[in-house]
């Protein structure tokens, strides 16, 4: 997502950047552009309109006028209007009130409630929360089905709906059970409609009458553009939402709705979904997701990422062992497997400052089944020649790639890369450790 958007702000502030002083037209030159980037993004006109409309005011003012990087200045400001569309900063869920508290969501049937259901329960276990499922969606027997399978798979208890209840009445009782289960939370899922008809409207508005949610979260998709915004204008209309969740935030979208939302609804994106697993559901950063856009990566996220993985005694364990050059091939996989955890490689790569302006990297294919690889041969490994690869001669070598199911070639590769390494982290401590920090791979 945003990847022509980026592209297109790239190529405009090279050419704003290129003059050693701006004036009002070349500034106006390179607004335009601007403007029909974020057209071509499906972001609303009037949202693309007033946008460069602030950008214009602010570069035509002193602040880039009389600065000695002018170019730089129109990026920062574009950067902070980018950021202001969007709401400025990320904004929590609303959970006050008696327990157990509601949490609402809606939208249209296809746009991924059921799923987003299932990644809340999981973002809320791990705040202390303890979750309730309500499959409150009785036209679509797949949808209850489904979410009881999530609530056994995640082990969160899930209320029996079945398709002859009313929902009204699934949500009323639900409220009871979970209560009686001594859950402080209860996620209901509601029916969606292949579009926005008066009996859908009539039936959550029942629903937000009985229970009274102290949130109610509007699921649409990232991938219906400029539509995600009437969506969203049409349920906040009927039902006063409390905020967005934007799904599929990982898929081919231009990402007009994530632009356009806070400013047509004035109601904030409070989660985005980037992925189909259930861990995949981020809380979303306006600020994160502007630098993101301009190339300046998404350093916060990626530490994030790597803080909820990474386990603290083991970090200080590994870097002893860096510091004694002890760093053995059982460390090397448990470091993959680290990653692994963090999410795809190339968006952690992405989220790196500068990286989305690399021609390479652009270009790039990056193999996520090398790690599998990579943690199969070495599990193939004995413990023995974990700790001492020099022990591990020719033969070995052979039984070890039938072993994880991959070449000699490949062994041979890895261990090759690890001999390097090792010598790399030498000649580091040599010089001092300075480089290392915990937990961080040392290539």
């Amino acid at each position: 997502m945003f990847d022509n958007l980026s592209a297109r702000l790239d190529s405009v502030f090279k050419k704003l950047k290129g003059h050693g002083k701006l004036t009002e037209k070349n500034i106006e030159e390179g607004l335009k552009e601007v403007r029909m980037a974020l057209l071509e993004a499906d972001v609303h006109y009037k949202v693309a309109k007033n946008f460069i409309a602030s950008v214009k005011t602010r570069a035509l003012g002193q602040e880039v006028m009389r600065s000695l990087t002018p170019g730089q200045q129109v990026v920062k400001i574009v950067n902070d209007e980018l950021t202001a569309l969007m709401g400025s900063q990320n904004e929590s869920l609303n959970l006050s009130g008696p327990k157990p508290v509601s949490v609402m969501l809606v939208g249209l049937q296809g746009s991924g409630k059921t799923t987003t259901t299932g990644k809340l329960a999981v973002s809320l276990r791990k705040e202390g929360k303890k979750p309730y499922l309500v499959p409150a969606d009785v036209y679509r027997p797949a949808a209850i089905e489904q979410l009881r399978t999530l609530g056994e798979q995640l082990d969160v208890p899930v209320y029996p709906s079945d398709g002859d209840m009313d929902p009204v009445e699934i949500c009323r009782k639900a409220r009871i059970a979970a209560q009686k289960a001594g859950c402080d939370t209860l996620l209901l899922d509601t029916a969606g409609r292949l579009h926005i008809d008066e009996a859908l409207m009539d039936e959550l508005v029942r629903i937000r009458d009985e229970v009274q949610p102290s949130e109610i979260l509007l699921v649409a998709d990232a991938m219906t553009g400029q539509d995600a915004v009437n969506i969203a204008e049409s349920f906040d209309k009927a039902l006063d939402i409390g905020g967005v969740v934007l799904s599929k935030m990982d898929g081919d979208a231009r990402g007009g709705a994530a632009l356009s939302i806070k400013s047509i609804t004035g109601k904030p994106i409070k989660f985005i979904g980037v992925g189909e697993k259930l861990n995949q559901l981020e809380p979303f950063h306006p600020d994160r997701l502007a630098s993101s856009i301009l190339g300046m990566g998404d350093v916060l996220t990626l530490i994030e990422k790597a803080q909820s993985v990474i386990d603290e005694e083991k970090a200080v364990e590994l870097e002893k062992k860096l510091r004694k050059s002890q760093f053995s091939l059982e460390d090397f996989r448990d470091q993959m497997v680290q990653i692994r955890k963090m999410g795809s490689l190339k968006d952690l790569l992405g989220m790196i400052p500068g990286m989305s302006k690399v021609k390479q990297f652009k270009n790039m294919e990056v193999d996520e089944n090398e790690l599998v690889r990579i943690e199969a041969i070495i599990n193939s490994m004995t413990p023995k020649e974990r700790t001492n690869h020099a022990i591990i001669n020719g033969s070995r070598r052979k039984r070890i790639a039938r072993g994880s199911g991959t070449r000699v070639q490949d062994v041979n590769r890895l261990l090759k890369n690890y001999t390097q390494v090792m010598k790399m982290i030498k000649k580091l401590n040599k010089g001092g450790m300075r480089g290392f920090g915990r937990g961080m791979l040392p290539f």
